[in-house]
């Protein structure tokens, strides 16, 4: 599981770091595909990890792919902060206020993510036993802490692009 984690969560690290993420996509895009390719590789890691029934599975994947699509939209914010960064630090042009505004929405990516799964594990509870309800926010709180240690070790600290 690990090995697979780890590629699944370098792809999206590489797809999230790729300014053509950030823009419109068409269906023969290399980035939409490397795109569905991840989304299917991580079903299949989740599916291998949960164990899950015939039963469990009909009501666990609708809202799998519900969380799913409201993640996706977190990960669009966290691709403009973070290209609004790379202007930010190519241009050599960081100033406190943009420094600031750059933390505050990465704040609200942050408090955005908790809500939705705080939102997350009562439908799961309806849907599986508490266990399993358990063991999917751990999958996917250890392979999503994976991406954003990847971003972070890429991503240069405010005032190094003086350094530069």
């Amino acid at each position: 599981m690990k090995k697979i984690i780890a590629t699944a969560s370098l792809t999206l690290a590489t797809i999230l770091a790729t300014p053509a993420y950030a823009a419109d996509m068409a269906a023969d895009d290399p980035a939409e595909i490397a795109l569905q390719k991840l989304k299917a590789d991580k079903k299949y890691i989740v599916s291998q990890n949960m164990q899950l029934t015939d039963a469990e599975a009909a009501g666990f994947w609708p809202v799998y792919d519900d969380y799913q699509n409201s993640i996706l939209k977190l990960n669009e914010r966290t691709v403009g902060m973070i290209k609004e960064y790379a202007d930010i630090w190519n241009s050599k042009s960081m100033t406190d206020e943009k420094a600031l505004k750059l933390t505050n929405e990465y704040l609200a990516i942050e408090n955005d993510e908790l809500a939705l799964k705080k939102a997350l594990l009562p439908k799961l509870q309806k849907v599986l036993p508490g266990e399993k309800a358990a063991r999917y926010m751990q999958i996917e709180n250890k392979l999503r802490a994976l991406v954003k240690i990847q971003l972070a070790d890429k991503i240069p600290l405010v005032g190094d692009e003086q350094k530069k």
